[in-house]
């Protein structure tokens, strides 16, 4: 990607907040609406990029599933297929935003930029963020600086990985953050994008072609004062192939979860351990049902990854047909910070794919 003079952006539409309107027939509920030419014709002014639109959905990111996100990454491969194709950029729902990019940056074996925006306002708001994000993701995906990135997450001004993002904000047009990682950028109103270079990236994983009904079963379970392992056997006897726990603190639970994540591993379930705490990560220090125990009883700890993130790791380990250990590996390496030299990431990282380092301009 030396020469990209003339090549274009390809826009896939996926509905979200940026798509919405409020309808009379679902008593004023906002409900996507807009197609991606409308979404790209809100602009103020004329994108920095020509820009290719591809309609792949019309919803909010809440109503998908899996299998549906799955579907937008195949869109993504798809598009790249075209050499033409400067960068991509995915209008998305921000409930989900922080799923399917994730999703996106794990099977990406593109140099080329993704670059996921999309609104806290509706398109029909009294001052709707959706073209200014918009405007935003469009000058990301096009500039040299965002190569080697993987999938991005643009958002009001700030330029985020996908790993280890989250929404942080309900309605704040400031809506995401990663605290684990940070942001890795900026791009103004202008379109002037100030990004860091690209962290070494590990091996693309595999996007399985799954239908709708197809999926693997991954419930999210909490901990909370007084849980019992109820809901674990129940998610155990519904048939989920893997469960994430929402524990408490650093990874904790109790000696009944930690009685029914063993139940659970025995009888091939993969349990894995994150947390409900916004930042820092998940060990297993402490016993009498805490981290420790629930490490003995054979659950995976997650690292720095959520529990929104952690069920999308799970989830394509298991349709890879990938077993506990190698589950167990690719979490280390996949949630570990940035530059860890500790031996459980580095020995996970042996096979990471170099990408260009050329710092950005100051």
């Amino acid at each position: 990607m030396t020469d990209r003079e003339g090549t274009h952006i390809v826009l896939l539409a996926t509905g979200g907040t940026i798509s919405s309107r409020a309808h009379a027939a679902e008593q004023g509920a906002v409900i996507a609406a807009d197609g991606g030419a409308q979404v790209l014709a809100s602009l103020a002014a004329a994108p920095a990029y020509p820009v290719k639109v591809i309609d792949v959905a019309c919803e909010g990111s809440y109503l998908l599933t899996l299998a549906d996100m799955i579907a937008i990454c195949a869109q993504i491969k798809m598009a790249l297929t075209d050499p033409s194709v400067r960068g991509i950029v995915v209008t998305h729902g921000t409930d989900t935003m922080e799923e399917t990019a994730f999703l996106a940056d794990l099977t990406h074996d593109d140099a080329r930029p993704v670059v996921f925006t999309g609104a806290q306002n509706s398109a029909d708001a009294a001052d709707p963020d959706g073209p200014s994000n918009l405007a935003g993701a469009i000058a990301v995906a096009g500039c040299d600086q965002a190569v080697g990135h993987g999938a991005l997450v643009v958002f009001a001004g700030e330029i985020f990985r996908a790993r280890g993002v989250r929404k942080a904000e309900t309605l704040a047009l400031k809506a995401f953050t990663n605290p684990d990682f940070g942001s890795v950028g900026f791009v103004t109103p202008n379109g002037d994008v100030s990004i860091s270079r690209p962290e070494p990236r590990m091996r693309p994983l595999p996007l399985p072609a799954i239908a709708a009904g197809e999926t693997r079963r991954v419930d999210v379970v909490s901990a909370y004062p007084g849980a019992d392992g109820t809901l674990l056997r129940a998610s155990v006897a519904a048939g989920a192939a893997g469960i994430v726990l929402q524990a408490t603190g650093s990874g904790n639970g109790n000696p009944a979860l930690c009685e029914a994540v063993a139940e659970a591993v025995a009888s091939g379930t993969v349990v894995m351990i994150s947390t409900r705490v916004s930042a820092g990560p998940v060990v297993a220090v402490y016993g009498a049902g805490g981290g420790r125990d629930l490490v003995s009883a054979g659950a995976i700890p997650s690292g720095l990854l959520r529990p929104s993130q952690s069920m999308i790791l799970l989830s394509l380990l298991l349709h890879l047909d990938r077993g506990h250990d190698e589950i167990a590996r690719a979490f280390a390496g996949r949630s570990a910070p940035l530059g860890a030299d500790d031996t459980s990431f580095s020995q996970a990282s042996d096979s990471q794919l170099g990408h260009s380092t050329e710092k950005a301009p100051t």
